[in-house]
């Protein structure tokens, strides 16, 4: 066992940092670059059942601590992005692929599970609460019963590990039980915060969807008080998700309860090689505290 090695749903992650949807993971060639800069695992683009452009520009906004995207999903659909699956799968060797799915309907949802399982997804992740895609499964997440019932749908259709990607609201840690409760192997705290930037100069909203998803280390409080709230409540293992720049972000999710750590606006600070970073960071904190086992330190906060 190595200083930052974690176990989550079968998977040896070193280290436990997970590239995050919608991050440099369009292509197979892109996938499998980015497993070379020192990830432990990879989830892919968020996929719908048909090709889907997206918003309009500008679709990105860089803030003084993260990103506001309103890109709206785009993907090339799951029959084109099956043969990418493939090619990813016979390219990597120990990286755990987890496939990120969205849909409108629980049938969608399964046809979508089965088709990335059947593919090369070594995982299953619900996109279940994207802030800024109206009318694709956005809002699936804020209603308690269907959230349920597209959960144990695509558990009683697909013999992978499946998580629940939830939203950043007062009520996550009720979600959560609720996700354990349906099916969900694991679940995945948090989606990006919905918000939005307005242009003094011309008076208006600058995105073209108007309002996106906010993520980097802005968000970072928000998402440590949901894996910690979450990890109380559930027996599901966590990823934590939301502002993970360094070593130290790294630590304090995990001490929070996460078992596992996505990172995307990481990259966008810190280049390509912030896996590498975070990871040398994490060792260099936990040799400081003696600290032999990184396995010691989930959900230490709470005790």
């Amino acid at each position: 066992m190595t200083i930052t090695r974690l176990n989550f749903l079968g998977h040896d992650l070193d280290p436990p940092l997970i590239l995050a949807s919608g991050i440099l993971d369009q292509t197979a060639d892109t996938m499998e670059r980015m497993t070379k800069k020192g990830l432990g695992g990879l989830v892919t683009k968020s996929i719908g059942l048909e090709p889907r452009e997206g918003h309009p520009n500008p679709c990105v906004v860089e803030l003084k601590s993260g990103l506001l995207n309103a890109m709206g999903l785009p993907n090339p659909g799951i029959e084109e992005f099956k043969k990418e699956l493939e090619r990813l799968k016979d390219s990597i060797e120990d990286e755990p692929i987890v496939g990120s799915i969205f849909a409108s309907k629980s049938e969608d949802f399964v046809y979508l599970a089965e088709e990335m399982a059947r593919n090369g997804a070594d995982i299953i992740e619900l996109n279940l609460s994207c802030p800024h895609a109206e009318g694709y499964g956005a809002s699936i997440a804020s209603d308690d019963q269907v959230m349920s019932r597209v959960i144990e749908k695509v558990k009683d259709n697909i013999d992978k590990p499946l998580l629940a990607k939830l939203p950043p609201s007062n009520e996550i840690a009720k979600k959560a039980v609720i996700a354990e409760k349906s099916g969900s192997d694991g679940l995945v705290c948090i989606n990006t915060v919905r918000a939005m930037a307005i242009n003094f100069e011309t008076q208006k909203p600058i995105l073209g969807n108007e309002v996106g998803g906010y993520s980097g280390e802005g968000i970072k409080p928000i998402g440590l008080r949901c894996v910690f709230e979450v990890f109380s409540e559930v027996e599901i293992p966590v990823i934590g998700c939301g502002g993970i720049t360094t070593g130290r972000d790294a630590l304090e999710y995990i001490l929070a309860g996460a078992s596992a750590l996505q990172i995307g606006t990481a990259f966008n600070v810190r280049g390509k090689s912030a896996p590498k970073h975070i990871t040398e960071e994490m060792k260099e904190l936990m040799k400081k505290e003696d600290v032999k086992d990184i396995n010691d330190l989930v959900g230490k906060a709470h005790s």
